[in-house]
């Protein structure tokens, strides 16, 4: 098999990887309670409900009795729109990478539920908390006759974290701290078509069809959080709450179907020795174990929340994640299987941390009911140089808008959210890699939470 057509195949099998983790390493889901996604998720200097165990755990301590949150987020997953050239457009195999192409992600719903749960001791200002969320789900769709069909074709990450806390109030001091663990069990599924840009190892140079590729993942690991909540006055409170990084053993099977003589020889097989009549119709599977690693971003949240009069509360949260953990991904096959060949080739993300700012405010109309508001600004974390159709990120801006009714039992709480992605231009189409492109993405989203809370 030639360099350049290894090195092709490769690029292809390193994209589709990066793929599969970049999206639980960049996408992560701050909407975790109805409440706080009312006020733009700036609710880290209240935490006054169960959810507290996810924005600040230290908020549990002040919470009275027993007290059980189920809720719901509904994900309406961005219709993203494509407007440009990739690796792939035009007339293949040799006249590719030119024409201009408009191309739409598939619309899918996505939902992510959530479970939180209180008990508060009598004897001692101690509090437990166990919750249940999905911080890192996502489902991406492009056709696969489309343009990015090189890239990526379906997407679905299906992770669970669950996080017991322990938290203890200082009387005297009005203050909470609080700890737990963070354990995340992730499923990832995803596939694309595989090309490669040679099959001389040298010119001409197109893009021609290697085969269908696909690989499921999971994963298992630990990692832990903490909480402060100071309340120094009845109308002034500060929090601060990190998560920390969570390294994932990814391990899982990877697929490849060769469709054709350059996908053959890409595994290693001579397909010269075939009947010519044969070839174009021969389908050879290969299969292998995968396994990577990768680091999920810690995050700091620092927060501090006023009532200017008794029925207002405003609230800022300044939140840095940081996704420079994620600066590069190596994935291994068995070395005994046919894709032993694309062992040894890590493929370079560069990821930077990044900083989100959110103001919300809540307004007690009476006592069973409270009307919400907020705005947010997320900086993305992906360099124009690794951007791609697996997450099209970029700067975005959030808009939200909820209400709560309650009563010393129950309190029912409903938000929604709009998300727009900043238009974000990429120029890095790589012709010899068959990665990247060059245009333009847009994005929108749409989100509705809801939460039911019982107090014993």
């Amino acid at each position: 098999m030639n360099s350049k057509l290894l090195a092709a195949a490769t690029i292809a099998f390193a994209t589709l990887a990066g793929a599969t983790l970049s999206h639980a390493a960049g996408f992560r889901i701050n909407e975790q309670g109805a409440k706080a996604m009312g006020m733009a998720n700036a609710f880290a200097a209240q935490a006054d409900d169960p959810s507290a165990l996810y924005y600040n755990p230290a908020g549990i301590a002040f919470l009275k009795g027993t007290q059980v949150s189920l809720g719901s987020l509904i994900i309406g997953v961005p219709q993203t729109e494509y407007s440009g050239t990739t690796p792939i457009t035009g007339n293949i195999p040799l006249g590719n990478g030119t024409s201009p192409v408009s191309e739409k992600a598939k619309q899918d719903l996505f939902v992510a539920p959530t479970f939180y749960a209180t008990y508060s001791l009598e004897s001692m200002p101690l509090t437990f908390g166990l919750g249940v969320n999905s911080i890192y789900p996502l489902a991406k769709s492009w056709d696969s006759s489309g343009a990015f069909r090189n890239q990526i074709e379906n997407l679905a990450i299906k992770p669970i974290n669950m996080q017991p806390t322990a938290a203890y109030r200082f009387d005297s001091m009005n203050l909470a701290v609080a700890a737990g663990l963070d354990i995340t069990r992730t499923l990832v599924t995803l596939q694309k078509s595989a090309y490669t840009s040679s099959i001389t190892g040298g010119a001409p140079y197109g893009a021609f069809e290697l085969g269908e590729m696909g690989v499921d993942g999971t994963a298992t690991d630990v990692g832990w959080n903490a909480g402060l909540l100071w309340k120094p006055r009845d109308d002034l409170s500060f929090g601060a709450s990190y998560r920390s990084q969570i390294t994932l053993h990814i391990k899982g099977n990877a697929n490849f179907l060769a469709t054709s003589p350059a996908g053959l020889s890409a595994i290693g097989i001579d397909y010269t020795t075939l009947a010519t009549s044969a070839v174009p119709f021969t389908r050879t599977r290969a299969t292998s174990s995968a396994t990577t690693t990768i680091t999920l971003p810690d995050s700091l949240s620092l927060a501090v929340a006023w009532k200017p009069i008794e029925k207002l509360t405003l609230e800022f949260d300044a939140e840095r994640t940081g996704w420079s953990s994620y600066d590069k991904l190596e994935i291994a096959f068995d070395p005994a299987s046919k894709l032993n060949i694309f062992n040894n080739n890590p493929s370079q993300k560069h990821w930077k941390d990044a900083w989100a700012y959110k103001v919300g405010g809540q307004y007690a109309v009476n006592k069973n009911l409270d009307l919400r508001a907020g705005y947010a600004y997320d900086t993305n974390p992906i360099p124009d140089s690794t951007l791609g159709p697996e997450l099209p990120d970029s700067d975005r801006h959030n808009l939200s808008a909820g209400f709560g009714i309650h009563n010393d039992a129950v309190a029912l709480d409903f938000a929604y959210m709009w998300v727009h992605w900043i238009d974000r231009t990429s120029n890095n189409q790589d012709q010899i890699a068959m990665t990247g492109q060059n245009g333009t993405f847009k994005s929108d989203a749409h989100l509705f939470a809801a939460n039911i809370t019982v107090k014993f």
